[in-house]
Protein backbone atom coordinates (compact mmCIF):
# COMPACT_ATOMS: atom_id res chain seq x y z
CA UNK A 1 0.00 0.00 0.00
CA UNK A 2 1.32 3.27 -0.80
CA UNK A 3 2.36 5.74 2.06
CA UNK A 4 0.88 8.81 0.25
CA UNK A 5 -2.45 7.24 0.17
CA UNK A 6 -2.81 8.33 3.88
CA UNK A 7 -3.13 11.85 4.80
CA UNK A 8 0.27 13.34 5.83
CA UNK A 9 1.57 15.47 8.60
CA UNK A 10 4.06 18.24 8.88
CA UNK A 11 5.51 18.75 12.71
CA UNK A 12 9.33 20.54 13.81
CA UNK A 13 10.16 17.06 14.99
CA UNK A 14 10.67 14.69 12.40
CA UNK A 15 10.79 11.66 14.79
CA UNK A 16 6.97 12.37 15.44
CA UNK A 17 6.33 12.06 11.86
CA UNK A 18 8.36 8.95 11.32
CA UNK A 19 6.58 7.12 13.88
CA UNK A 20 3.20 8.51 12.83
CA UNK A 21 4.15 7.12 8.45
CA UNK A 22 5.43 3.90 10.21
CA UNK A 23 1.95 3.00 12.35
CA UNK A 24 0.13 3.37 8.98
CA UNK A 25 2.85 0.90 7.21
CA UNK A 26 2.75 -1.42 10.25
CA UNK A 27 -1.18 -1.26 10.22
CA UNK A 28 -0.98 -3.82 6.63
CA UNK A 29 0.39 -6.47 9.12
CA UNK A 30 -2.40 -7.02 11.65
CA UNK A 31 -5.72 -7.05 8.94
CA UNK A 32 -6.51 -10.62 8.66
CA UNK A 33 -9.12 -12.63 6.37
CA UNK A 34 -10.51 -15.22 8.64
CA UNK A 35 -11.53 -17.20 5.88
CA UNK A 36 -7.77 -17.62 4.35
CA UNK A 37 -5.92 -16.71 7.82
CA UNK A 38 -4.28 -14.31 5.42
CA UNK A 39 -2.86 -10.75 5.59
CA UNK A 40 -6.48 -8.87 3.62
CA UNK A 41 -6.78 -4.82 4.35
CA UNK A 42 -10.79 -5.81 4.29
CA UNK A 43 -10.51 -8.33 6.98
CA UNK A 44 -10.48 -7.79 10.60
CA UNK A 45 -8.23 -5.80 12.47
CA UNK A 46 -6.35 -8.69 14.88
CA UNK A 47 -3.33 -9.12 16.68
CA UNK A 48 -2.16 -12.89 16.26
CA UNK A 49 -0.99 -14.34 19.62
CA UNK A 50 0.21 -17.70 19.35
CA UNK A 51 -2.14 -20.25 17.21
CA UNK A 52 -4.96 -18.03 18.50
CA UNK A 53 -7.27 -15.24 16.13
CA UNK A 54 -9.25 -13.29 19.35
CA UNK A 55 -11.01 -10.40 18.33
CA UNK A 56 -11.48 -8.25 21.28
CA UNK A 57 -14.46 -5.49 21.78
CA UNK A 58 -11.84 -2.55 23.75
CA UNK A 59 -9.66 -2.61 21.04
CA UNK A 60 -11.67 -2.52 17.93
CA UNK A 61 -14.02 0.03 20.02
CA UNK A 62 -10.55 1.85 20.95
CA UNK A 63 -8.81 1.95 17.20
CA UNK A 64 -11.86 2.99 15.39
CA UNK A 65 -10.44 6.40 16.46
CA UNK A 66 -7.39 6.14 14.61
CA UNK A 67 -8.57 4.19 11.70
CA UNK A 68 -10.47 7.14 10.46
CA UNK A 69 -7.78 8.80 9.54
CA UNK A 70 -6.92 6.25 7.32
CA UNK A 71 -8.41 7.79 4.05
CA UNK A 72 -10.28 4.81 4.03
CA UNK A 73 -7.84 2.72 2.93
CA UNK A 74 -8.80 0.86 5.95
CA UNK A 75 -12.42 0.25 7.02
CA UNK A 76 -12.76 2.23 11.04
CA UNK A 77 -16.48 0.02 11.46
CA UNK A 78 -15.17 -3.00 10.16
CA UNK A 79 -14.68 -5.11 13.71
CA UNK A 80 -17.10 -3.25 15.59
CA UNK A 81 -19.66 -4.70 12.43
CA UNK A 82 -18.40 -7.96 13.62
CA UNK A 83 -19.28 -8.00 17.50
CA UNK A 84 -23.08 -6.59 16.21
CA UNK A 85 -23.19 -9.21 13.91
CA UNK A 86 -22.38 -11.24 16.68
CA UNK A 87 -25.30 -10.39 19.18
CA UNK A 88 -27.92 -13.03 20.86
CA UNK A 89 -31.23 -13.00 21.31
CA UNK A 90 -31.45 -11.78 24.54
CA UNK A 91 -29.44 -8.57 23.39
CA UNK A 92 -25.93 -9.72 24.80
CA UNK A 93 -22.59 -8.93 22.81
CA UNK A 94 -19.59 -10.77 24.15
CA UNK A 95 -16.00 -8.86 25.03
CA UNK A 96 -13.95 -11.68 22.87
CA UNK A 97 -14.43 -14.08 19.85
CA UNK A 98 -12.39 -17.03 18.60
CA UNK A 99 -12.63 -15.54 15.56
CA UNK A 100 -12.29 -18.84 13.86
CA UNK A 101 -15.59 -20.05 15.18
CA UNK A 102 -17.23 -17.03 15.66
CA UNK A 103 -17.61 -18.30 19.12
CA UNK A 104 -17.28 -16.06 22.60
CA UNK A 105 -14.50 -16.62 24.47
CA UNK A 106 -15.33 -16.45 28.18
CA UNK A 107 -13.73 -17.26 31.43
CA UNK A 108 -14.39 -17.83 35.36
CA UNK A 109 -13.00 -14.33 36.35
CA UNK A 110 -15.60 -13.23 33.58
CA UNK A 111 -18.68 -15.79 32.95
CA UNK A 112 -20.97 -13.51 31.13
CA UNK A 113 -18.18 -11.71 28.70
CA UNK A 114 -19.04 -8.26 29.99
CA UNK A 115 -16.71 -5.90 28.04
CA UNK A 116 -16.61 -2.00 28.84
CA UNK A 117 -19.82 -0.35 26.71
CA UNK A 118 -18.56 1.85 25.04
CA UNK A 119 -20.20 1.46 21.45
CA UNK A 120 -22.15 5.04 20.90
CA UNK A 121 -19.10 6.64 21.39
CA UNK A 122 -17.16 4.97 18.53
CA UNK A 123 -20.31 5.32 16.60
CA UNK A 124 -20.81 9.56 17.36
CA UNK A 125 -17.23 9.81 16.11
CA UNK A 126 -17.66 8.07 12.88
CA UNK A 127 -20.55 9.70 12.18
CA UNK A 128 -18.29 12.73 12.75
CA UNK A 129 -15.92 11.27 10.61
CA UNK A 130 -18.39 10.03 8.31
CA UNK A 131 -21.62 11.76 7.92
CA UNK A 132 -23.36 8.56 7.74
CA UNK A 133 -26.29 9.09 8.99
CA UNK A 134 -27.86 5.98 7.58
CA UNK A 135 -25.51 4.01 9.63
CA UNK A 136 -26.86 5.35 12.73
CA UNK A 137 -30.40 4.39 11.97
CA UNK A 138 -29.49 0.72 11.13
CA UNK A 139 -27.24 0.21 14.77
CA UNK A 140 -29.84 2.05 16.63
CA UNK A 141 -31.73 -0.80 17.47
CA UNK A 142 -28.56 -3.20 18.09
CA UNK A 143 -27.23 -0.60 20.93
CA UNK A 144 -30.81 -0.41 22.25
CA UNK A 145 -30.72 -4.35 22.84
CA UNK A 146 -27.17 -4.55 24.12
CA UNK A 147 -27.85 -1.52 26.78
CA UNK A 148 -31.66 -3.68 27.74
CA UNK A 149 -29.44 -6.56 28.31
CA UNK A 150 -26.77 -5.21 30.44
CA UNK A 151 -29.65 -3.28 32.39
CA UNK A 152 -31.44 -6.54 32.87
CA UNK A 153 -28.19 -8.54 33.78
CA UNK A 154 -25.96 -6.20 35.60
CA UNK A 155 -28.01 -3.45 37.15
CA UNK A 156 -29.06 -3.20 41.22
CA UNK A 157 -31.87 -1.77 43.37
CA UNK A 158 -28.87 1.30 44.19
CA UNK A 159 -28.70 2.10 40.18
CA UNK A 160 -24.86 1.19 40.03
CA UNK A 161 -24.09 -1.94 37.73
CA UNK A 162 -21.95 -5.10 39.22
CA UNK A 163 -19.57 -6.75 36.85
CA UNK A 164 -16.06 -8.13 37.33
CA UNK A 165 -13.54 -6.02 37.75
CA UNK A 166 -12.14 -7.29 34.61
CA UNK A 167 -14.67 -6.29 32.69
CA UNK A 168 -12.64 -3.09 32.29
CA UNK A 169 -9.43 -4.56 30.85
CA UNK A 170 -7.53 -4.41 33.84
CA UNK A 171 -6.57 -8.28 34.58
CA UNK A 172 -3.65 -7.74 37.61
CA UNK A 173 -4.82 -4.38 38.75
CA UNK A 174 -4.99 -4.55 42.47
CA UNK A 175 -8.97 -4.04 43.21
CA UNK A 176 -9.71 -6.52 45.45
CA UNK A 177 -13.07 -6.71 46.94
CA UNK A 178 -14.51 -4.47 43.99
CA UNK A 179 -18.40 -5.22 43.28
CA UNK A 180 -19.47 -1.68 41.70
CA UNK A 181 -16.24 -1.14 39.46
CA UNK A 182 -16.05 2.77 38.83
CA UNK A 183 -15.03 2.52 35.02
CA UNK A 184 -17.80 0.65 33.68
CA UNK A 185 -20.28 2.56 35.24
CA UNK A 186 -19.02 5.84 34.20
CA UNK A 187 -18.58 3.64 30.41
CA UNK A 188 -22.27 2.82 30.86
CA UNK A 189 -22.75 6.73 31.45
CA UNK A 190 -20.23 7.93 28.67
CA UNK A 191 -22.46 5.03 26.50
CA UNK A 192 -25.77 6.75 27.34
CA UNK A 193 -24.88 10.38 26.91
CA UNK A 194 -23.99 9.06 23.45
CA UNK A 195 -27.09 7.17 22.71
CA UNK A 196 -28.71 10.45 23.74
CA UNK A 197 -26.12 12.25 21.05
CA UNK A 198 -27.55 9.39 18.59
CA UNK A 199 -30.83 10.15 19.26
CA UNK A 200 -30.80 13.68 18.43
CA UNK A 201 -29.00 13.06 15.42
CA UNK A 202 -31.87 10.82 14.04
CA UNK A 203 -33.57 13.55 15.50
CA UNK A 204 -35.77 11.13 17.68
CA UNK A 205 -36.91 13.59 21.11
CA UNK A 206 -37.88 10.05 22.78
CA UNK A 207 -34.69 8.20 22.39
CA UNK A 208 -32.77 11.22 23.29
CA UNK A 209 -34.85 12.00 26.93
CA UNK A 210 -34.43 8.33 27.53
CA UNK A 211 -30.84 7.93 27.68
CA UNK A 212 -30.33 11.45 28.97
CA UNK A 213 -32.19 10.64 31.87
CA UNK A 214 -30.17 7.33 32.33
CA UNK A 215 -27.17 9.43 31.91
CA UNK A 216 -27.96 11.99 34.84
CA UNK A 217 -29.26 9.36 36.99
CA UNK A 218 -25.48 7.47 37.07
CA UNK A 219 -24.03 10.67 36.97
CA UNK A 220 -25.71 11.60 40.23
CA UNK A 221 -25.31 8.19 41.83
CA UNK A 222 -21.47 7.72 40.69
CA UNK A 223 -20.75 11.58 42.35
CA UNK A 224 -22.43 10.77 45.58
CA UNK A 225 -21.20 7.08 46.13
CA UNK A 226 -17.81 6.86 44.26
CA UNK A 227 -16.41 10.55 44.79
CA UNK A 228 -14.21 11.05 48.01
CA UNK A 229 -13.81 14.12 49.51
CA UNK A 230 -10.54 13.37 51.08
CA UNK A 231 -8.78 11.78 48.60
CA UNK A 232 -10.30 13.86 46.17
CA UNK A 233 -11.08 11.27 43.67
CA UNK A 234 -12.99 8.33 42.29
CA UNK A 235 -13.00 5.21 43.75
CA UNK A 236 -14.75 1.26 43.22
CA UNK A 237 -17.39 0.23 45.95
CA UNK A 238 -17.47 -2.69 47.60
CA UNK A 239 -20.95 -5.09 47.91
CA UNK A 240 -21.64 -3.32 51.56
CA UNK A 241 -21.06 0.20 49.01
CA UNK A 242 -18.36 1.20 50.80
CA UNK A 243 -15.64 2.99 48.74
CA UNK A 244 -12.29 0.87 48.60
CA UNK A 245 -8.86 2.55 49.28
CA UNK A 246 -6.96 2.22 45.61
CA UNK A 247 -6.55 4.61 43.26
CA UNK A 248 -6.68 3.14 39.81
CA UNK A 249 -6.31 4.81 36.93
CA UNK A 250 -10.17 3.67 36.29
CA UNK A 251 -11.15 6.70 38.36
CA UNK A 252 -10.45 9.22 35.84
CA UNK A 253 -13.08 7.32 33.57
CA UNK A 254 -15.68 10.31 35.32
CA UNK A 255 -13.69 12.92 33.64
CA UNK A 256 -14.78 11.52 30.41
CA UNK A 257 -18.16 11.65 30.71
CA UNK A 258 -17.88 15.11 32.57
CA UNK A 259 -19.00 13.63 35.60
CA UNK A 260 -17.20 16.41 38.10
CA UNK A 261 -17.93 19.54 38.28
CA UNK A 262 -15.65 22.07 38.12
CA UNK A 263 -13.95 22.46 41.88
CA UNK A 264 -14.17 18.41 41.66
CA UNK A 265 -12.85 18.39 37.66
CA UNK A 266 -9.89 20.47 39.57
CA UNK A 267 -9.00 18.40 42.36
CA UNK A 268 -9.03 15.19 40.05
CA UNK A 269 -7.21 16.91 37.01
CA UNK A 270 -4.45 18.02 39.61
CA UNK A 271 -3.69 14.23 40.30
CA UNK A 272 -2.44 14.18 36.96
CA UNK A 273 0.32 16.60 38.34
CA UNK A 274 1.32 15.59 41.44
CA UNK A 275 4.55 12.93 41.43
CA UNK A 276 3.31 11.14 44.17
CA UNK A 277 0.20 9.75 42.42
CA UNK A 278 -0.49 9.85 38.97
CA UNK A 279 2.07 12.56 37.60
CA UNK A 280 4.78 10.33 37.14
CA UNK A 281 7.50 11.28 34.34
CA UNK A 282 5.62 9.04 31.37
CA UNK A 283 2.14 9.93 32.06
CA UNK A 284 -0.29 8.33 33.59
CA UNK A 285 0.48 5.31 35.52
CA UNK A 286 -2.54 2.52 35.68
CA UNK A 287 -1.93 2.58 39.62
CA UNK A 288 -1.28 5.47 41.90
CA UNK A 289 2.41 6.06 42.65
CA UNK A 290 1.60 6.32 46.23
CA UNK A 291 0.03 3.11 46.66
CA UNK A 292 1.88 0.18 48.31
CA UNK A 293 1.34 -2.04 45.33
CA UNK A 294 2.37 0.42 42.84
CA UNK A 295 5.92 -1.24 40.67
CA UNK A 296 7.75 1.12 38.91
CA UNK A 297 8.11 -1.91 36.57
CA UNK A 298 4.90 -1.83 35.69
CA UNK A 299 3.99 -5.18 36.35
CA UNK A 300 0.93 -5.17 34.06
CA UNK A 301 -1.53 -2.96 36.07
CA UNK A 302 0.44 -2.20 38.72
CA UNK A 303 1.98 1.03 37.25
CA UNK A 304 2.04 0.67 33.84
CA UNK A 305 1.32 3.02 31.14
CA UNK A 306 -1.29 2.41 28.61
CA UNK A 307 -1.84 3.78 25.43
CA UNK A 308 -5.72 3.71 25.17
CA UNK A 309 -6.09 4.60 28.79
CA UNK A 310 -3.99 7.72 28.31
CA UNK A 311 -5.81 8.32 25.05
CA UNK A 312 -8.83 8.44 27.49
CA UNK A 313 -7.83 10.67 29.94
CA UNK A 314 -6.78 12.64 27.16
CA UNK A 315 -10.03 13.15 25.73
CA UNK A 316 -11.43 13.99 28.73
CA UNK A 317 -9.50 16.78 29.81
CA UNK A 318 -10.54 17.83 26.41
CA UNK A 319 -13.80 18.14 27.69
CA UNK A 320 -12.75 20.56 30.50
CA UNK A 321 -10.92 22.91 28.10
CA UNK A 322 -7.64 21.61 29.37
CA UNK A 323 -6.06 21.38 25.63
CA UNK A 324 -2.93 22.81 26.58
CA UNK A 325 -2.48 19.85 29.02
CA UNK A 326 -4.10 17.57 26.76
CA UNK A 327 -1.39 18.38 24.17
CA UNK A 328 1.68 18.43 26.76
CA UNK A 329 0.68 15.13 28.34
CA UNK A 330 0.43 13.92 24.79
CA UNK A 331 3.82 15.09 23.54
CA UNK A 332 5.26 13.61 26.34
CA UNK A 333 3.58 10.30 25.98
CA UNK A 334 4.87 10.00 22.51
CA UNK A 335 8.29 10.86 23.78
CA UNK A 336 8.91 7.84 25.58
CA UNK A 337 7.16 5.84 23.13
CA UNK A 338 10.25 7.01 20.91
CA UNK A 339 12.46 6.28 23.50
CA UNK A 340 11.48 2.64 23.52
CA UNK A 341 11.52 2.79 19.62
CA UNK A 342 14.79 4.25 19.00
CA UNK A 343 16.99 3.14 22.68
CA UNK A 344 20.37 3.83 23.81
CA UNK A 345 20.99 1.03 25.33
CA UNK A 346 21.46 -1.21 22.13
CA UNK A 347 21.43 -5.10 23.80
CA UNK A 348 17.51 -3.80 24.01
CA UNK A 349 15.87 -4.20 20.73
CA UNK A 350 13.86 -1.05 19.97
CA UNK A 351 9.92 -1.40 18.75
CA UNK A 352 6.28 -0.25 20.16
CA UNK A 353 4.69 -2.04 23.06
CA UNK A 354 1.35 -2.57 24.76
CA UNK A 355 2.70 -0.83 27.67
CA UNK A 356 5.25 1.23 29.37
CA UNK A 357 7.20 1.85 32.33
CA UNK A 358 5.90 5.28 34.29
CA UNK A 359 9.27 6.36 35.22
CA UNK A 360 12.08 6.29 32.86
CA UNK A 361 11.57 5.40 29.64
CA UNK A 362 11.19 1.40 28.53
CA UNK A 363 8.95 -1.14 27.96
CA UNK A 364 7.00 -2.25 30.86
CA UNK A 365 7.18 -6.30 32.37
CA UNK A 366 5.15 -8.41 33.97
CA UNK A 367 7.04 -11.22 36.06
CA UNK A 368 6.64 -14.71 34.79
CA UNK A 369 5.05 -13.47 32.01
CA UNK A 370 7.46 -13.12 28.78
CA UNK A 371 5.03 -12.63 26.34
CA UNK A 372 4.08 -8.84 28.24
CA UNK A 373 3.88 -6.26 26.80
CA UNK A 374 3.54 -7.28 23.10
CA UNK A 375 5.79 -5.95 20.92
CA UNK A 376 4.07 -3.79 18.14
CA UNK A 377 0.39 -3.66 19.61
CA UNK A 378 -0.90 -1.60 17.25
CA UNK A 379 -4.62 -1.41 18.28
CA UNK A 380 -3.47 0.45 21.14
CA UNK A 381 -0.11 2.36 19.81
CA UNK A 382 -1.97 3.77 17.16
CA UNK A 383 -3.86 5.71 19.26
CA UNK A 384 -1.10 8.03 20.41
CA UNK A 385 1.33 7.68 17.36
CA UNK A 386 -2.28 8.70 14.91
CA UNK A 387 -5.07 9.74 16.47
CA UNK A 388 -3.60 12.08 19.47
CA UNK A 389 -0.90 13.63 17.20
CA UNK A 390 -3.47 14.45 14.41
CA UNK A 391 -5.91 16.10 16.91
CA UNK A 392 -3.88 17.01 20.20
CA UNK A 393 -0.29 17.75 19.11
CA UNK A 394 -1.41 19.11 16.09
CA UNK A 395 -4.83 20.41 17.53
CA UNK A 396 -7.04 19.69 14.86
CA UNK A 397 -11.09 18.51 15.38
CA UNK A 398 -13.16 17.71 12.19
CA UNK A 399 -17.13 17.07 11.50
CA UNK A 400 -17.88 16.12 8.60
CA UNK A 401 -21.70 16.71 9.00
CA UNK A 402 -21.01 20.20 10.54
CA UNK A 403 -18.90 20.67 8.14
CA UNK A 404 -16.45 21.98 10.52
CA UNK A 405 -12.84 21.82 10.76
CA UNK A 406 -11.36 23.54 14.21
CA UNK A 407 -7.83 23.98 14.77
CA UNK A 408 -6.21 24.75 18.15
CA UNK A 409 -2.54 25.98 18.44
CA UNK A 410 -1.01 26.55 21.55
CA UNK A 411 2.00 28.11 20.07
CA UNK A 412 2.97 29.06 16.58
CA UNK A 413 4.97 26.26 15.14
CA UNK A 414 5.29 24.86 11.58
CA UNK A 415 2.91 22.13 11.53
CA UNK A 416 -0.36 20.52 9.34
CA UNK A 417 -1.81 18.11 7.67
CA UNK A 418 -1.95 17.79 4.15
CA UNK A 419 -4.65 15.05 1.88
CA UNK A 420 -6.67 14.23 4.14
CA UNK A 421 -9.93 12.81 3.13
CA UNK A 422 -12.53 13.97 4.27
CA UNK A 423 -15.82 11.97 2.15
CA UNK A 424 -14.31 12.75 -0.83
CA UNK A 425 -12.92 16.44 0.13
CA UNK A 426 -9.38 16.36 0.15
CA UNK A 427 -7.91 19.12 2.63
CA UNK A 428 -4.62 20.90 3.48
CA UNK A 429 -4.29 22.89 6.37
CA UNK A 430 -0.31 24.04 7.27
CA UNK A 431 0.77 26.66 9.37
CA UNK A 432 4.26 28.02 7.96
CA UNK A 433 6.48 31.45 9.03
CA UNK A 434 6.79 33.47 5.79
CA UNK A 435 8.40 36.90 4.88
CA UNK A 436 4.67 38.75 5.46
CA UNK A 437 4.80 36.52 9.22
CA UNK A 438 2.72 33.62 10.57
CA UNK A 439 0.36 32.26 7.92
CA UNK A 440 -1.89 28.99 7.30
CA UNK A 441 -2.90 27.98 3.87
CA UNK A 442 -5.52 25.94 2.80
CA UNK A 443 -6.93 23.97 -0.19
CA UNK A 444 -9.82 22.03 0.02
CA UNK A 445 -12.23 21.04 -3.06
CA UNK A 446 -15.25 22.09 -1.20
CA UNK A 447 -16.35 24.79 1.58
CA UNK A 448 -16.00 23.98 4.85
CA UNK A 449 -15.86 26.13 8.17
CA UNK A 450 -12.85 26.86 9.86
CA UNK A 451 -12.13 27.99 13.13
CA UNK A 452 -8.57 29.17 14.49
CA UNK A 453 -7.92 29.07 17.70
CA UNK A 454 -4.28 30.91 18.90
CA UNK A 455 -3.18 30.66 22.29
CA UNK A 456 -6.43 31.50 23.72
CA UNK A 457 -6.23 34.89 22.65
CA UNK A 458 -6.51 34.88 18.63
CA UNK A 459 -10.27 32.73 18.12
CA UNK A 460 -12.10 33.58 14.56
CA UNK A 461 -14.26 31.02 12.41
CA UNK A 462 -13.96 31.77 8.58
CA UNK A 463 -16.23 29.73 5.83
CA UNK A 464 -13.20 28.09 3.33
CA UNK A 465 -13.55 28.15 -0.12
CA UNK A 466 -12.95 25.16 -2.75
CA UNK A 467 -9.38 26.20 -4.26
CA UNK A 468 -6.31 27.42 -2.02
CA UNK A 469 -6.43 30.42 -0.11
CA UNK A 470 -4.42 31.93 3.20
CA UNK A 471 -4.43 33.46 5.81
CA UNK A 472 -2.02 36.07 7.66
CA UNK A 473 -2.36 35.59 12.00
CA UNK A 474 -1.55 39.22 12.43
CA UNK A 475 -4.37 39.76 10.43
CA UNK A 476 -6.96 38.14 12.30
Amino acid sequence: MNRRDFPKIHFYDQDFVDIYDKSWSWLNDYWINPATEEKDPEGYFIYPQGNSLIIEQFESIFSSFFLVYSNRNYPANQNIDYFYARQEENGAIRWKYDIRTNKPVTDEQNPEGIGMPLFAWAEFNLYHKSANKRRIREIMPVLQKYMDWIIGAFKKENGLFSVPAVAGGMFNSPRGGVFYPVDFNAAMAINAAYMSALGDILNDKDLSFQYKRMYFSLKTRINSMMWDNVTLFYHDLDSEEHRLPQKTIAGFWPLLAEMPNADKANALISHLNDPKTFGTSHPFPSLSADSPDFKESGEGFCGSVFPPLNFMIIKGLEKYQRYDMARECAIRHLYYILEALLPNDQKEKGDVFEAYLPCKEGKAVLTGHPDFPRARYMPYVGLSTIALMIENIIGLSISLPRKTVDWIIPNLEIMGIEKLSLKRNLITILSNKSLRGWEIQMESEKLYYFTINILDQKKKTLPIPSGKCSMLIDKL
